[in-house]
């Protein structure tokens, strides 16, 4: 399976978010304004940094590819470490509280039971999607509104594991006593479209 098709319930929805750079961008003034293409990326990699800072028990990731149009562009990150069936609505809860007390609009969510997705976007016109796909693993990407057009170099985060760099990433290999867990956590999942 090619991992753009992973993609295909989220990039649905998030194709309608972006149906061109003016819809995200017009309207919002400010810091995206005032951006070129590598502040943008810069900002979209600070946006996927803080996610990630905030998932309890950490969880491994690698970068995945970066894609540009004219004036915008989307960063990837892929999460390396097993998230079981049985934990993923923690994962998801975690990241959509996260998301909201950081003043991203949740603007959709999938609760589809294979590949369920969060959408949301920051007041800059950002659009942060995360998406469940392919065997269960966990992809983030952030798609910037339309910037000014420059030059956009590598992310300079390093992975916290195996940068995999020139290889087709692999499916989820690292286990984690809290995440890969195949039992449910003793509470109620906190994920709710709702909360």
């Amino acid at each position: 399976m090619k991992r753009e098709q992973m993609w295909v319930p989220a990039l649905t929805l998030v194709g309608g978010l972006l149906t061109g750079c003016a819809m995200l961008g017009e309207g919002e003034k400010g810091v995206a304004a005032a951006m070129n293409m590598q502040d943008a990326a810069e900002h979209a990699d600070a946006m996927l940094d803080s996610t990630f800072e905030a998932i309890e028990p950490e969880v491994q990731w690698a970068h995945d590819d970066t894609s540009s149009g004219s004036c915008d562009l989307t960063r990837r990150r892929t999460v390396m470490t097993i998230v079981s069936e049985e934990r993923r609505g923690n994962f998801l809860g975690m990241i959509e509280r996260y998301w909201k007390k950081s003043g991203y609009k949740i603007t959709s969510v999938f609760s589809d039971k294979e590949s369920p997705a969060i959408i949301a976007k920051s007041s800059e016109g950002f659009a942060i999607v995360l998406n469940v796909g392919y065997e269960g693993q966990v992809f983030f990407k952030v798609s910037t509104p339309c910037v000014e057009e420059s030059e956009v170099a590598d992310p300079t985060a390093a992975p916290n594991g195996p940068a995999y760099e020139g290889v087709e990433l692999p499916r989820p290999n690292v286990r984690s006593d809290f995440w890969s867990a195949d039992t449910p956590v003793a509470s109620p999942s906190p994920w709710s479209s709702g909360s």
